[in-house]
């Protein structure tokens, strides 16, 4: 398989210098007099529209989609797309709802929320699940992956790959959140850049492998002859049907997945919980612009992938170590294919995707730690400098464990997308009831949160497992399974809520919060009407 040449290094060497420069000029531009938790963590209201929408998705695009989802893309096609678009819709709802709540009662980390509506408790233990769900899961994997596309396309060694992504990371994170904000501009222009010009080439690859030429053409060809790959909805029977249930997608367990990912996610809201909120409503709209914009560049170079390949293309190449065909290779395959010059490129998009999301998951790691735990158990008398501190060597400390921990989490059996959602999926259900009900229900007590957060845990881990009377869990799909759970959980929390005292714990709420201005209504409109061509046209 061809290596990466002098040119794309060159490529790569440029991307890395500028991404290095500019965070270096951003920290010491932007830095503050004294060092502060408000200023490394949430970069102190400093970050812009654009850098905040940005940031959202440099932090969310990582290797779990170029590599995992073009890796869906590969087995079962455009309905992967689903998390993509669906999300752009979920962004909205997120803007118009939860920010104004955050923002109001002066939320800056999640389990301050939980604990200012519930009680520490509930906090604390939030705290402890969200620390081992970031570092076991989705560090884990996102070094994992990454490392496994790196390693793929360049030939260097697998966990020396590994431990240079988490250095680069490192290096980015110890900034804090300004630096992470603002570099993350230039990592999604190399991103969608880089993302886009592998699309491209593959959808030449594909019409030129016909007699054709051109990109709509490898387009239209692929829809031609593998038309089972362009289907958003798909039908019981289907050999995918239980990782995308069908109407499930559009009206269950789909929206728990990005509602509690982009709503109640310290790794998501961090970036926007620092700005007004104008500014982090824009942010989160252009954000919901750029979701719409994903599935071209993750998704379809796995369905070209499997369209050379159908037709006798790398067939070695995408064998795993068991012989067996691994989808998580796609991506890495398709760049091997690329001339000299734009594979350094979409290599760089590569980079910047992984590095970007783990700086991102890195730092809310450290947020959690420092603010919801050091500070309250063990530093009450910290003073800002030594709280900054212990934040930086909690990054480090989680990218060891990371590394260390990466390959017994057996990420490669399901595919690394799928392995993501599902470990998320036992904790979601529990944590976007305890939040849902907090937000809009006052009798919504602690007691409930704390039987959601935990009791909701352990009935999805028993129907994961196939504990459970009453069904074959295992012949449930993981979102149905969580649709289930998020309603046990909420059906709990109401007998409790009118079983028990109440404890005036409310939020300041009132309806003129959730008024929007004019261009961003507009704005949203657009988003809603293209999701609904889009699912309408491939349904």
């Amino acid at each position: 398989m061809q290596q990466l040449q002098l040119l794309d290094y060159l490529v790569f060497l440029v991307y890395f210098l500028v991404v290095a420069v500019y965070g270096y000029w951003v920290y010491h531009k932007k830095k503050s007099a004294e060092a502060s938790t408000t200023d490394f963590f949430l970069a102190e209201g400093s970050l812009t529209w654009w850098a905040i929408g940005a940031s959202l998705i440099a932090s969310n695009i990582s290797a779990e989609q170029f590599i995992g989802m073009s890796g869906n893309g590969f087995t079962m096609g455009l309905a992967i797309s689903t998390y993509e678009w669906m999300a752009a819709a979920t962004l909205i709802i997120v803007a118009i709802f939860f920010m104004p709540i955050y923002l109001k009662n002066k939320i800056y980390t999640m389990p301050q929320f939980l604990n200012q509506r519930y009680n520490k408790s509930v906090s604390l233990i939030m705290a402890i699940f969200w620390l081992a769900l970031y570092i076991l899961v989705n560090l884990t994997s996102i070094l994992y992956l990454g490392a496994l596309a790196v390693s793929g396309i360049s030939g260097i060694d697998f966990y020396t790959c590994m431990i240079g992504l988490a250095v680069f990371a490192i290096i980015i994170t110890l900034g804090g959140m300004k630096v992470i904000g603002y570099t993350d501009v230039i990592q999604v222009f190399f991103l969608v850049i880089g993302g886009l010009a592998t699309t491209y080439l593959a959808l030449n690859l594909v019409s030129d492998d016909a007699g054709r030429a051109g990109m709509m053409e490898g387009f239209s060809l692929m829809m031609q002859n593998h038309d089972d790959h362009f289907h958003m909805i798909l039908p019981r029977g289907n050999p995918y049907y239980m990782q995308l249930p069908g109407l499930t997608v559009l009206i269950g367990g789909m929206w728990i997945v990005n509602l509690n990912y982009w709503g109640c996610n310290q790794y998501i809201t961090q970036r926007a919980l620092g700005a007004d909120l104008k500014t982090a409503r824009n942010g989160i709209l252009f954000a919901a612009f750029l979701k719409l914009l994903m599935p071209i560049i993750v998704v379809l170079p796995g369905i070209a992938a499997y369209s050379l390949y159908s037709k006798g293309m790398f067939q070695q190449d995408m064998l795993g170590e068991d012989g067996l065909i691994n989808a998580d290779k796609a991506y890495p395959v398709l760049l091997n294919l690329l001339p000299v010059g734009l594979k350094g490129l979409s290599f760089a998009a590569l980079t910047a995707a992984v590095v970007a999301s783990l700086a991102g998951k890195a730092n809310s790691i450290s947020t959690i730690f420092t603010l919801d735990i050091f500070k309250d158990y063990f530093g009450k008398n910290a003073s800002e400098k030594q709280l900054v501190m212990v934040g930086r060597v909690v990054v480090v400390a989680a990218m060891v464990i990371a590394i260390v921990a990466s390959p017994y989490m057996g990420i490669d059996k399901k595919g690394g997308f799928q392995f993501i959602q599902e470990m998320t999926g036992l904790l979601s259900p529990g944590i976007f009831a305890a939040f849902s009900m907090g937000f809009f229900w006052k009798r919504t007590n602690s007691a409930g949160a704390m039987f959601a957060i935990v009791g909701g845990f352990l009935i999805a881990l028993s129907m994961h497992n196939n504990w459970l009377p009453f069904a074959d869990w295992s012949e449930v799909p993981f979102l149905d399974r969580m649709g289930w759970v998020y309603l046990i959980c909420v059906t709990v929390m109401v007998i409790l809520g009118y079983a028990l005292p109440t404890e005036n714990k409310g939020l300041a709420i009132d309806a003129s919060m959730f008024r929007t201005h004019r261009s961003f209504t507009i704005g949203a409109a657009v988003v809603i009407a293209m999701i609904t061509f889009l699912y309408i046209y491939f349904w």
